[in-house]
């Protein structure tokens, strides 16, 4: 379901724009569209990345024996 936004976009910049639009045989509504759909895109795999990068990292931790030192015993006092 696609919905509706209003933009406030500098008036020599949409010049600019439709021009590119019209060049390239598009509307400024579909670069915009096409835009947005990389940026989703683009946040999605990074997200992917991070979480992959969160398991790995979870997978290969070091196990840790118990603590059999205190605080001073690592400090001469």
């Amino acid at each position: 379901m696609t919905k509706n936004i209003t933009l406030a976009v500098e008036e020599d910049v949409l010049q600019k724009v439709r021009r590119y639009a019209a060049a390239n045989n598009t509307t400024v509504n579909a670069l915009v569209r096409d835009l947005f759909g990389k940026i989703a895109e683009r946040s999605s795999k990074s997200d992917k990345a991070w979480d992959a990068l969160f398991r790995a990292t979870d997978a290969e931790a070091p196990e840790v024996g118990e603590i059999t030192w205190t605080r001073d015993d690592l400090y001469d006092r």
